[in-house]
């Protein structure tokens, strides 16, 4: 039986409406098949939409299904971010933070000086990606191998193969071909002349339906970027990394390392939807 749910779609890793991500977000997701979530996530043509249920692990708040428009993900940054905000905003229960349960584990939340920030979630890949597939990586963007400084896996779940170019103005050249029938994710970042505003750029490209689609703001990317950079010394304990300017937006990601070594990964949450949705 169909009934109306409430349904907010909330900007992320922005203060401006309309210049960061966008993820969909279902806030009762009880008795909702997986085919019916898939087709749901399909539907928005979103980058992902998400499904909230009550917790099921000890210590958390809720728990968060994720869905891109052909499958389901363990998790995402972008689209946790936001179901916190509305989680924490339409939830009824004034909050500082909250402790999100989803397939990569408990994801805590909380309030910064950015907006919201997540703990990023360990890698489950990392180290140099095989020679060969750095070739086949390298076809695709159209960038030469003289131009990478290093190819590492910087993977939390989405299979992301992380390419550190020469500098910003290189990322911000790529014009990616199409990736095909791949299971991995590709994450291009180049340095900003010190003193710059960001530290970094960042572009994410994904396969979709045999071509390339470009995230706009990607938080799971910028988080095992942090993980990597930060514990090799290459970048500061905290810094701001711009994302999305190929494509028109103006993505602001925060990266801070607390106290313990914990990486947050932070930006301004805006919503621009609300409403109901009859699934």
């Amino acid at each position: 039986m169909t009934r109306s749910r409430d349904f907010i779609q909330v900007d992320v890793f922005t203060t401006t409406p309309y210049k960061g991500n966008p993820v969909a977000v279902v806030l009762d997701g009880a008795d909702l098949s997986d085919e019916q979530m898939q087709q749901v996530a399909s539907w928005t043509n979103l980058s992902e939409t998400t499904f909230v249920f009550p917790p099921t692990a000890p210590g958390a708040d809720y728990r968060v299904r994720i869905f891109t428009t052909s499958s389901e993900l363990p998790f995402a940054g972008h689209p946790t971010l936001g179901t916190a905000h509305a989680f924490m905003a339409f939830s009824g229960v004034a909050r500082d933070s909250v402790v999100q349960e989803c397939g990569a584990g408990l994801v805590p939340v909380r309030r910064s000086g950015a907006g919201l920030a997540f703990a990023a979630p360990p890698l489950v890949r990392s180290g140099p990606v095989d020679e060969d597939l750095v070739t086949e990586v390298l076809a695709v963007l159209g960038v030469e191998r003289a131009e990478v400084l290093e190819a590492q896996w910087a993977d939390n779940g989405p299979g992301w193969v992380a390419l550190k170019l020469r500098d910003a103005e290189r990322v911000l050249a790529v014009r990616p071909g199409a990736l095909g029938a791949v299971d991995y994710k590709v994450g291009v970042f180049g340095a900003y002349p010190a003193g710059s505003e960001f530290a970094y750029e960042v572009r994410a490209f994904c396969p979709a339906n045999g071509a390339t689609m470009e995230d706009p703001v990607t938080g799971s990317l910028n988080a095992s970027l942090a993980q990597w950079l930060v514990g090799t010394g290459q970048a500061p304990p905290s810094y701001v990394v711009s994302q999305g300017t190929a494509l028109g937006r103006a993505g602001r990601v925060h990266i801070e390392q607390d106290e313990a070594g914990a990486i947050w990964v932070g930006g301004g949450t805006v919503a621009c939807v609300r409403g109901n949705i009859v699934i």
